[in-house]
């Protein structure tokens, strides 16, 4: 009977600190969970940005008449028209130069 009690016991030594483990670990992700839902105007506006700013870029580019190949090429990347990502500030000034117009007025209504 001792040696069944001692297997009941050492199985509830294991169990207890996985079942914590569990409760935390699942606290943790609906938290995450409830802060990534509440960041869903956030995330929709940083699109949008990022959409207009490739729009604005491809407009230009359409506007120099020039290829993506060529702006690339020029700048190094070309993937901020479809808005996959933003070019850094250097890049920014880069294209502006490119397309004849100052920084300020590559960003403006943004």
């Amino acid at each position: 009977m001792a040696a069944g009690m001692g297997i009941v016991l050492v199985s509830l030594i294991i169990i207890i600190p996985l079942f914590a483990l569990f409760v935390y670990l699942l606290i943790l992700a609906v938290r995450a969970l409830r802060k990534y839902i509440k960041s869903g105007p956030a995330r929709k506006e940083a699109k949008t940005v990022r959409t207009t700013l490739g729009e604005k870029l491809r407009e230009n580019r359409v506007r120099c008449k020039m290829s993506q190949e060529f702006v690339a090429e020029a700048v190094g990347v070309s993937k901020w028209e479809n808005g996959i990502s933003d070019p850094s500030t250097s890049n920014l000034i880069a294209l502006a130069k490119l397309y004849g117009l100052s920084a300020d007025e590559l960003l403006e209504g943004l």
